[in-house]
Formats: C-alpha cells, structure tokens, sequence
C-alpha cells in the first residue's frame, strides 16, 4: 500500500506538470518548437475573421511574415467577412498571399468550388488555392475514404480553369492518418501543409511536406490577439519564385 501511494503520487506530479505545461502553452506563456529564421527563413501566418482588423503594413514589415494565407470561404455559401478586405490590404502592403476554403463533409465538393470561384480573385503571383481538410468545426459526417477522394476531386476540377496550380492541401494530423496516409494517389496532386503544433512533422522530414503549421498562438505586431504562425520547407522550390530574397526583408 505504501509503494501504491508513492506511485500515485508521482502519477499525479506527472499529470500536474503536464496541465501545467499545457496550459502554459495554450496562452502563449510556453513554446515546444519555435523554428529558428536561420533554419526556416520564409515563415508566415494564416488568418480569418477571428484576428479582427489587421494593420497589414506593420505585419509585412517583420521579417518572420514573409507571406499570409487567409480564409475566404467555408462550405457551400459561407464567406468570411475579413478576407476582401484582408485580401486587399495585404496586396497593398506587399504580401505574398494565399486564401484558403474549409471544406465540409456536408455538402458536395462542386458546390463548394463555386462558393472558391464566386470569392478569390484570380490574379498572377499568388500562393496556389489552399483546402483545409479537417475534423474540427466540421459537420458530424464522417465520410470514407472513397466519399472523401470523390468529393475532394470534384472540388477542384470545378477549380482547374480558373485556378490551375497544384493546390495546397492543409491537414491536421488525424485527418493525414485516416485519409492521406497510403492513399496519395486517390487525391489531387498537392503541396502538404501539416499542422503540428508540438514537433516538426515526421513525414520523413520536409521532402515530404511543404508548409508546417508550428503555433496557434503566435504573437505577431499588427495583430492583436493569437495567430497561428508557419514555416515553408527550405527544399521547397514549387512557389519559392514568389518570395523576394531572404536578405531583401
């Protein structure tokens, strides 16, 4: 009994360093990775309506911003209420942008491509269309496998006249394992942005993934409140022709 009790209280020591440091993360007081500029020298952020009124010429004069990808549309009618003026500003201020579309297991991918189609502009020297490919805030539909690459594939053939680029494919990664993983081929050929927010992504180093989503509560001047923070691969080479020259910021 007594070597029980010295044992749960070490589990509870755990488990209390544990709440301690994920709390500490989650408001920002505690950092597990923070990629260093000489490692990683294109970073960025992504954005909504949730980051409220950003002063973009503040942010695009850091040199730990060298691009921004913002939501513009969700499902088949949404339209976040930032991104025209997100999209506008950021232009302005210089920015390499890109917009992305949350994509819900609700509603044909078709119909989502024309709510893409009806929202982003098409302009040369922009980040090629990203789709979030997520579980959060999403219907409670699970789709297979199968409905998953039907209706994904669906989506951006709607997209191909208007939007040809090989498109940016943002997972977290539980939606990786059960969907992505082993079935690559079943999917448009994409770039792979990968949400890990503890570690570097393990898909065999960044030859394998294109964006690396590091924080979710990030701190950026320009922006009040959290912001998720990002790193490009530096193998990456298929839109490294939009960025300027690391020294040039």
């Amino acid at each position: 009994m007594r070597g029980w009790g010295r044992g749960m209280i070490g589990a509870i020591a755990i488990l209390a360093v544990a709440s301690t440091a994920y709390f500490a993360y989650d408001f920002g007081m505690l950092r597990f990775n923070n990629p260093s500029l000489s490692t990683y020298p294109i970073q960025g952020i992504d954005v909504s309506h949730h980051q409220g009124d950003i002063d973009w010429k503040t942010v695009a004069a850091q040199p730990n911003v060298r691009f921004a990808i913002m939501k513009a549309t969700e499902g088949g009618d949404h339209k976040d209420s930032r991104f025209a003026d997100n999209w506008q500003r950021a232009g302005d201020a210089g920015m390499v942008r890109g917009a992305y579309h949350f994509f819900t297991f609700c509603r044909p991918g078709k119909d989502q491509a024309q709510n893409v189609l009806a929202t982003v502009p098409r302009q040369p020297g922009i980040l090629p269309i990203t789709v979030d490919l997520e579980f959060v805030g999403n219907c409670n539909k699970v789709p297979t496998v199968e409905e998953m690459a039907t209706e994904v594939n669906a989506f951006f053939a709607e997209l191909k006249g208007a939007f040809p680029e090989k498109p940016i494919f943002y997972v977290t990664q539980e939606f990786y394992d059960q969907y992505l993983k082993g079935n690559e081929s079943r999917f448009p050929d994409h770039y792979l942005w990968l949400r890990s927010v503890f570690q570097e992504p393990a898909q065999q180093g960044c030859g394998r993934w294109s964006i690396w989503q590091f924080s979710d509560n990030g701190s950026v001047n320009g922006i009040q409140g959290a912001v998720d923070l990002n790193a490009l691969c530096p193998s990456e080479t298929g839109f490294a022709h939009l960025f300027p020259a690391v020294a040039a910021k």
